[in-house]
């Protein structure tokens, strides 16, 4: 598909020889359906805690059983090739649950970035990241919309 997209089973390899080569790992995920300006701070500021910023795009399954049977407005492989597409984003892989606490557990971040709607205490996989030793950070900034209320503007607006 694209050289930064790789399913989790290729992504685990890949991240133990980064690993081996000294470099530390922060995981960012999310859906990813619309970009918004909260999405590239989001990205941007994961990016510099670490070497590699490794991306979890929810699937097209995962999203709709999320957000409901409207969505995604951008299916997985087009939002595989634009979160591939920005400088900062090292690897992406796709995840099928609700949450990444599996991918967590296989990949084992040194850090879990997670967006300014949550507090270091309300990430869901917070549990998961303390069981392997691994850091929880949030980064992006102040909350400014979240896609969900773009589409709630679009829909009110036309």
């Amino acid at each position: 598909m694209n050289k930064k997209f790789f399913p989790l089973n290729q992504l685990k390899r890949i991240i133990q020889e980064e690993k081996k080569k000294h470099k530390s790992i922060v995981l960012a995920n999310g859906g990813f359906d619309l970009i918004h300006i909260g999405h590239i701070r989001y990205l941007k500021e994961a990016k510099q805690l670490a070497d590699i910023l490794v991306v979890a795009l929810n699937s097209d399954e995962s999203l709709r059983s999320i957000k409901g049977k409207n969505r995604p407005i951008i299916d997985e492989t087009g939002r595989i090739k634009l979160i591939s597409s920005f400088s900062c984003v090292d690897y992406v892989t796709l995840f099928d649950e609700k949450s990444v606490d599996k991918l967590l557990l296989i990949l084992k971040p040194d850090f879990h970035c997670k967006g300014s709607d949550y507090t270091e205490e309300s990430v869901p996989e917070r549990e998961t990241v303390k069981s392997y030793g691994g850091k929880i950070l949030i980064v992006g900034g102040a909350k400014v919309r979240s896609t969900s209320e773009i589409i709630k503007y679009i829909k009110n607006k036309w």
